[in-house]
């Protein structure tokens, strides 16, 4: 048996180690695949579609957290399915209830029908038994659909409020996505800047260019002017870093 790790993060800049440090103190012999990846699909995922190339049955997927399988719930039960009943082995340390563990445990707890030798009897016992038994696989079932429908609805529920502060910025009367020709003075600018750096997905947000252009409130040729400024700037701090 093998045991792979699986970190994922939508960005670049952001940090990966704390998922991979995680499952390290869990598996410290797990083999880490990793990559930056944004989105919620699970088509374009290099890095993971090798990891699902290379494991056989008895294998082990680490996950610091179900998002970082899938943010999909319909793509993520799915794929789970599919692990499951090629005997790959999947770990939520987050989320350790929907491990593959747990659903096989219940799967080996079936009840066994009674024998009363009354074959009436019997045939009764049987389908409450088989009910049971349905009952509870259905019952895992529904858990591991749970902590994937969670993981799309964190993502849903950003988008809404994005959606829900520029409309209600709208109504307030401010002015959404700049006016041509106008110019921010120094103290705006560097709030924008600002918003920039916290909303945007090229940074530490995970807003698309439109939404956090829309969210600043800026015109496009300044916003684009801004970001080139900010990456301008993040170079020249990394540049000056002592080296080791």
């Amino acid at each position: 048996m093998k045991v792979y790790g699986y970190a994922r993060i939508s960005r670049k800049q952001q940090s990966i180690e704390r998922q991979i440090r995680n499952i390290k103190e869990a598996y410290p012999v797990a083999v880490i695949a990793q990559e930056a990846f944004t989105g919620t699909k699970l088509e374009g995922r290099r890095e993971f579609d090798k990891l699902l190339k290379a494991i056989h049955p008895g294998d082990m997927i680490v996950f610091d957290s179900v998002s970082r399988m899938s943010r999909n719930a319909t793509e993520g039960f799915e794929l789970y399915q599919a692990l499951l009943q090629k005997g790959i082995d999947l770990v939520f340390l987050k989320e350790p209830h929907v491990s593959t563990s747990v659903y096989r445990e219940a799967a080996q707890k079936q009840i066994e029908s009674i024998q009363t030798g009354d074959d009436a009897t019997d045939e009764l016992m049987a389908a409450i038994t088989n009910g049971i038994n349905r009952y509870m696989l259905r019952l895992a079932e529904r858990q591991i659909q749970l902590a994937f429908d969670q993981a799309q609805k964190e993502v849903d529920d950003l988008h809404q409020r994005t959606k829900e502060g520029i409309e209600t910025a709208r109504l307030a009367g401010k002015q959404i996505g700049g006016v041509h020709g106008r110019k921010l003075n120094v103290k705006k600018a560097a709030s924008a800047k600002e918003k920039i750096l916290k909303y945007s997905r090229d940074f530490k947000g995970s807003l698309s260019d439109g939404e956090c252009m829309k969210l600043v409130g800026i015109a496009r040729n300044t916003y684009y002017r801004y970001k080139a400024e900010l990456r301008s700037q993040r170079s020249e701090s990394l540049s000056v870093l002592p080296r080791i």
